[in-house]
C-alpha cells in the first residue's frame, strides 16, 4: 500500500481563513482557491503542483488514489480539499497531529513547527506569511517557485515527522485516526434545512419571552445574589470560586469562569438564555448553533467534526466550532439531522459503561455480577441509603441512588454530593444525609474505595520511575510515562510535582494554561475513562469492518445503512457492542439502540 503525503496551500486573507471561519467554511467557500500542493509518494522526492483550480486537480488525478493512504498534518483540512473539491477518495487517511496529540499530550504544541522542533528533523519555513492576502495570480513566477519550495518542504517534513512517530504507533489507533477522519472527509448525513430555520424562529421568540416574563433588566442581571436566585429558580446551583481578592467564597460569574461559560450551553434554553444576558451575548448558544446548522445545510452534507484524542483520556472531543457531543437528547438539532433518501440511521450506546468498567478496574466483583445479571446498581444502592426494599425504592430515590453511585465511585465527599443531588433534581438531601450515603458507598463498595490508594501509589511510581501495576489482574503497568492503556498509548501526568502539606504529599501536574492537581482517587478516574474509551475505539473498529461509522457521540456510535437492513444492521452492533475485549474479559457489557430517519429517533 502507497502512502501519499500532500500539503496543500490556498488563498487566505485578513478577513478569509481559520482565525474568522470553520475549516468547512473555509474550503466550501466560494472564495476558496488553492494555490497549489506538495505531493510525495512513499520515498519519492516530493513534488510541486500549481497553475489554477482546474490542472492541480488534473495532475492530482494521476495518482493512485485508489491504493494509496493518504498523509498530511491537518488531513481533516488536506482530505477535505480532496473529497470535496477533487473528488478524490483514498484507500484511507493518515494524520500526524492527530498522533501527535496522542503520543506527547493534549496540551503539548501539535503544530508542524512545534513537532519537528521537538524531534529535531529540521526547520518549517515562513513563506506562508508572505502569501497572505495573495491569490494565485498575485504571485510573480518567482515569487510562486519559492513558495513551492516551502509547501515541498512541510511535505518532506511531515513524511519524516510520521516516519518517526509511527515506529511505536499502535496500529489499530491509525486505523482509529482514520475513521475519525472520514466522519468529516467523507460525509453522507443530511441537515434539513426548513426545520432547522422555524426552530431558529422559535427559538428567538421563546428568548424574549422567557427574558419577559423573568422580568430581567441589567439590574437584575447583574446583581450577584439576584443572578444567583434566578439560576436556584430554574434548579441550577451557582458555581462558586474563592475570590483571589477577599479569599472567601464568591460566584463565579466572571466571562473567565468555565464552570459559568458552560452553562452558556445548557440544556434548559432558560438557563442558556439568563447566561447569555449576564455575558452581554446577543444570541444564546442555541440560535448560534442553529444558524450554523443551517448554514451548512446550504453548502452540503454536514461533516462531523471530532478531534481525535481530544481529551488527555483519548476521548473525542468538539472541533471547527461545532460541539456534536453535547447536542441535547431529543433536541431539535438531532432531528434535523437525517439519513439520505433510502437509508436509516442506527445507533447504539454502550450502556453504564463508566460504571462497569470502573467496578472491573476496582475488582468490585461482587457488584458487578449483580449488575450483569440485571439488577438496577441504582436502585440497589438507593434501598440501602434509605433504609428501604428494593422494590420500594421510589423515582426520586432512584435518581439519588444513581447520582451516589456515578460520583461516589471517584472519591466525591459529602457536601460535593449534596451539591451534586441539589443542583440536578432539586431536593437537598441534607449535611447528616449526605454523609451517611458517602460513608454507606465507601464500605459496601470497599474495592472501590481500596484502588483510590492505589492510584495515589501509582502517582508516587511515575514520580520515581518506579514500575507498578493498578487495576484489576495487574491490568494496566505504570512507568515513567504514565500509565499504559489497552490501546498502547499512555494515560499521562507531564511534569510530575510533588509538595508537602502537613507531612503529606500533594501532587499537581502541567496542563495549558497553568497545573492541575491529582490524588489517587482521579488517577483511578482516568483510567477508568481512558479504558471505556478505549472499550468503544474497539468496537468501533469491529463494527466499521462492515458498516462505516458517520458518528460517535461520547459512549453511543452511529451508521447509514439500507432501510431494508436496519433492523439486521442493529443486531449487528449491538451484538459486538455486549461483546468484552479480550483485555477486559469477565466484564459484563451491555448496549442499546434503534433505528430511525433521524438521529433524535435512535
Amino acid at each position: 500500500m502507497n502512502i501519499i503525503t500532500i500539503d496543500f496551500e490556498s488563498y487566505y486573507s485578513a478577513d478569509f481563513g481559520f482565525s474568522k471561519l470553520t475549516t468547512e467554511e473555509y474550503v466550501r467557500d466560494p472564495r476558496f482557491e488553492i494555490i497549489g500542493c506538495g505531493v510525495a509518494v512513499n520515498e519519492e522526492p516530493a513534488v510541486w503542483h500549481t497553475g489554477g483550480h482546474d490542472k492541480v486537480i488534473y495532475e492530482l488525478r494521476g495518482y493512485d488514489w485508489d491504493n494509496s493512504f493518504v498523509l498530511a498534518h491537518n488531513t481533516m483540512f488536506d482530505g477535505a480539499i480532496l473529497s470535496w473539491l477533487c473528488n478524490i477518495k483514498p484507500k484511507g487517511y493518515l494524520d500526524t497531529l492527530s498522533m501527535g496529540r496522542a503520543i506527547h499530550g493534549v496540551d503539548a504544541g501539535g503544530s508542524l513547527k512545534a513537532l519537528v522542533e521537538r524531534y529535531g528533523i529540521g526547520a518549517k519555513g515562513t513563506e506562508v506569511e508572505d502569501a497572505k492576502g495573495k491569490r494565485l495570480a498575485d504571485f510573480t513566477p518567482a515569487k510562486l517557485a519559492k513558495y513551492g519550495e516551502y509547501c515541498v518542504n512541510d511535505v518532506e517534513l511531515c513524511r519524516s515527522l510520521f516516519k518517526l512517530m509511527v515506529k511505536d504507533f499502535p496500529k489499530k489507533e491509525l486505523k482509529v485516526i482514520d475513521a475519525t477522519l472520514r466522519m468529516f472527509i467523507e460525509p453522507k448525513l443530511e441537515l434539513n434545512g426548513e426545520l432547522l430555520e422555524r426552530h431558529l424562529a422559535d427559538v428567538r421568540v421563546k428568548k424574549e419571552k422567557l427574558l419577559a416574563a423573568a422580568g430581567v433588566d441589567r439590574d437584575l442581571l447583574m446583581s450577584n445574589d439576584k443572578f444567583a436566585e434566578l439560576l436556584r429558580n430554574l434548579r441550577v446551583e451557582p458555581p462558586v470560586k474563592i475570590s483571589p481578592k477577599t479569599g472567601k467564597q464568591a460566584y463565579a460569574f466572571a466571562k473567565t469562569d468555565e464552570e459559568f461559560k458552560a452553562l452558556a450551553d445548557h440544556e434548559d434554553l432558560r438557563v442558556q438564555t439568563l447566561v447569555g444576558a449576564r455575558l452581554g451575548n446577543k444570541s444564546t448558544l442555541e440560535e448560534t448553533r442553529t444558524q450554523r446548522f443551517i448554514d451548512i445545510a446550504s453548502r452540503g452534507k454536514l461533516p462531523i467534526p471530532l478531534r481525535y484524542y481530544g481529551a488527555r483520556t483519548g476521548r473525542w472531543s468538539a472541533s471547527d466550532k461545532i460541539n456534536m457531543q453535547n447536542l441535547p437528547r431529543g433536541s431539535k438539532l438531532k432531528q434535523a439531522i437525517e439519513a439520505p433518501e433510502g437509508y436509516a440511521l442506527v445507533g447504539a450506546d454502550l450502556s453504564n459503561i463508566e460504571l462497569r468498567v470502573g467496578l472491573w478496574l476496582a475488582g468490585q466483583m461482587d457488584k458487578l455480577e449483580l449488575l450483569g445479571n440485571g439488577l438496577d446498581l441504582y436502585k440497589d444502592f438507593a434501598a440501602t441509603a434509605f433504609g428501604v426494599e428494593y422494590d420500594d425504592v421510589s423515582k426520586d430515590q432512584r435518581f439519588i441512588g444513581k447520582t451516589s453511585c456515578l460520583s461516589l465511585i471517584y472519591g466525591t465527599g459529602a457536601d460535593k454530593l449534596r451539591t451534586a443531588i441539589k443542583t440536578m433534581s432539586g431536593t437537598d438531601i441534607g449535611e447528616e444525609m449526605a454523609k451517611s450515603t458517602v460513608d454507606i458507598y465507601r464500605k459496601t463498595y470497599s474495592h472501590v474505595k481500596n484502588i483510590w490508594g492505589v492510584g495515589g501509589q501509582c502517582i508516587e511510581g511515575i514520580y520515581t520511575n518506579r514500575s507498578t501495576t493498578i487495576g484489576f489482574n495487574d491490568f494496566a503497568l505504570v512507568d515513567q510515562s504514565g500509565i499504559k492503556l489497552p490501546s498502547g498509548l499512555y494515560l499521562m501526568y507531564p511534569d510530575l510535582r510533588k509538595t508537602m502539606v502537613n507531612d503529606k504529599p500533594q501532587w499537581d501536574y502541567a496542563i495549558r494554561g497553568g497545573r492541575d492537581r491529582i490524588y489517587g482517587a482521579k488517577v483511578f478516574q482516568g483510567l477508568t475513562q481512558a479504558t471505556a474509551r478505549c472499550v468503544m475505539a474497539e468496537q468501533m473498529l469491529n463494527i466499521q469492518k462492515r458498516y462505516p461509522i458517520q458518528l460517535t457521540v461520547h459512549d453511543a456510535l452511529y451508521l447509514i445503512v439500507p432501510e431494508a437492513e436496519a433492523e439486521e444492521a442493529l443486531d449487528f452492533v449491538l451484538s459486538t457492542m455486549r461483546v468484552a475485549p479480550e483485555w477486559l474479559a469477565g466484564c459484563p457489557l451491555d448496549a442499546e439502540g434503534g433505528v430511525g430517519k433521524t438521529l433524535a429517533d435512535c
